[in-house]
């Protein structure tokens, strides 16, 4: 690493642990004053933040273990009866990988866009509010700024070009996350996940939080340090986007779906970067079950700290979504309260995702255009709530214009894995859920 990086890693390490309750001011203070290129100041502030101690006054308790987890959730149902012919259960579990697949394509154009520059792109194709896959734009002026020229020039992604889903780390997760269930089965363990990753996933192909931890295992760093060492990022949204899997294969089983988030998480995050992943795992476990949807949101949260950052956030959504009936109301008070969060942090982002699920009210275009209008990373944003939906409605349920661009095609950089047919992978997700079923005795 240069040094620029480090300087960088650093910087952002000291953000990392005033968002977790430290008292950072000493090291804020310390890296202002180096002048020139310092690298053994570097790295006593470094060290310096590994010894902080938590404010007196920090309000939330964030374990990172899943029995402190456990012990810190809300009363729920860690089990929820199911009746599913086989049929219904592959159509949900269908439906789970299609509108995971639409979502992620929908937001993928405005990847790390704010609200008001998605705002703009669609008020100049005059396709505002988003009810389909964003419009190319054609015959722009030559003042027209640079990022919005060359987001509308991606027509792989955009409205009437589409023909299959392409490669995004979103559904690569996803797809890996099948590969491990396939090959160690439910008891696979987090060292299982890093060889996965080591074995199947380019490191140029993989981001933030999830880059330090497989920089963290070829050093020969082994879970939870992988997590920690270096790693700033690790409340970002890394663990969030991959917690899919889990849920498809635990109908009806939150606080399983829940576990198997955790044990993948735990690689790369902490805190609030393992509660997104196991959050949105039960909440799809959940939307086997019932389709209610706050129903399924309150199941998602009895999986995590109820003191937790994640926690106040998921609630302080329900409670704006009962008091504003526009869903942009909601969104500035969401902005207002966690916009001083990074564009791809856990916390910010499924506020977003709640925002599309309660102003969407179980409609699958509404929800996740709602999600994707709101900015910040929309491609994961939009696959999260493309997937809870899916799964609630059935592939059956989801609009065509939604699925039939994808043409049942995936592409993936997961060794083996490339042009997978859709409902191919939905089949051995399938085939999975029912060992789960026929091992827990809810059928």
């Amino acid at each position: 690493m240069s040094y620029g990086d480090v300087e960088k890693l650093i910087r952002d390490e000291i953000k990392q642990r005033e968002e977790e309750g430290y008292d950072v001011s000493e090291a804020e203070a310390a890296i202002a004053e180096i002048e020139g290129r310092e690298p053994s100041r570097l790295k006593t502030i470094m060290e310096s933040l590994s010894k902080l101690n938590l404010k007196p006054d920090f309000p939330y308790k964030e374990p990172s273990d899943l029995a402190g987890i456990r012990s810190m959730r809300p009363k729920g149902p860690r089990k929820i009866s199911i009746d599913l012919s086989e049929k219904s259960l592959i159509d949900k579990i269908y439906g789970g990988w299609l509108g995971r697949c639409a979502g992620c394509l929908l937001g993928k154009p405005v990847e790390g866009l704010n609200k008001e520059e998605i705002e703009k792109w669609l008020k100049i194709a005059d396709a505002y509010p988003l009810d389909d896959y964003f419009p190319p734009l054609h015959d722009l002026p030559e003042e027209t700024a640079d990022w919005l020229r060359s987001r509308a020039s991606r027509l792989e992604v955009l409205r009437g070009h589409i023909d299959h889903m392409v490669r995004d780390d979103d559904i690569d997760y996803t797809i890996i996350n099948l590969h491990i269930l396939e090959t160690h089965g439910f008891k696979f363990t987090t060292e299982d996940v890093g060889e996965a990753w080591l074995s199947n996933l380019p490191f140029l192909r993989v981001y933030t939080a999830e880059r330090a931890a497989y920089r963290n295992l070829v050093n020969g760093l082994t879970p939870p340090e992988t997590a920690t060492f270096m790693n700033p990022y690790r409340e970002w949204i890394g663990a969030q986007i991959r917690a899919d899997m889990w849920g498809y294969v635990t109908p009806g089983m939150p606080e399983y779906g829940a576990e198997l988030a955790f044990r993948d998480a735990r690689l790369s995050h902490v805190k609030n970067g393992i509660y997104g992943e196991m959050f949105i795992a039960a909440m799809i476990s959940a939307a086997f079950a019932t389709s209610d949807v706050e129903e399924i949101i309150n199941i998602g949260l009895s999986e995590i700290p109820a003191e937790s950052r994640l926690s106040e956030a998921v609630r302080d959504v329900i409670e704006w979504r009962r008091k504003y009936s526009d869903w942009r109301e909601s969104w500035r008070r969401i902005n207002e309260k966690y916009g001083r969060y990074h564009r791809v942090h856990t916390i910010n982002n499924a506020a977003l995702v709640l925002l599309g699920l309660l102003y969407g009210e179980g409609d699958f275009e509404r929800s996740i255009t709602i999600s994707v209008m709101g900015g910040w990373d929309t491609d994961c944003n939009g696959a999260t709530v493309g997937s809870i939906l899916g799964v609630m409605l059935g592939a059956d349920k989801i609009p065509e214009k939604w699925i039939s661009p994808l043409n049942d095609r995936v592409e993936s950089f997961v060794v083996g894995y490339n042009n997978s047919r859709i409902s191919d992978l939905a089949k051995r997700t399938f085939n999975l859920a029912k060992r789960a079923i026929k091992r827990s005795g809810t059928e």
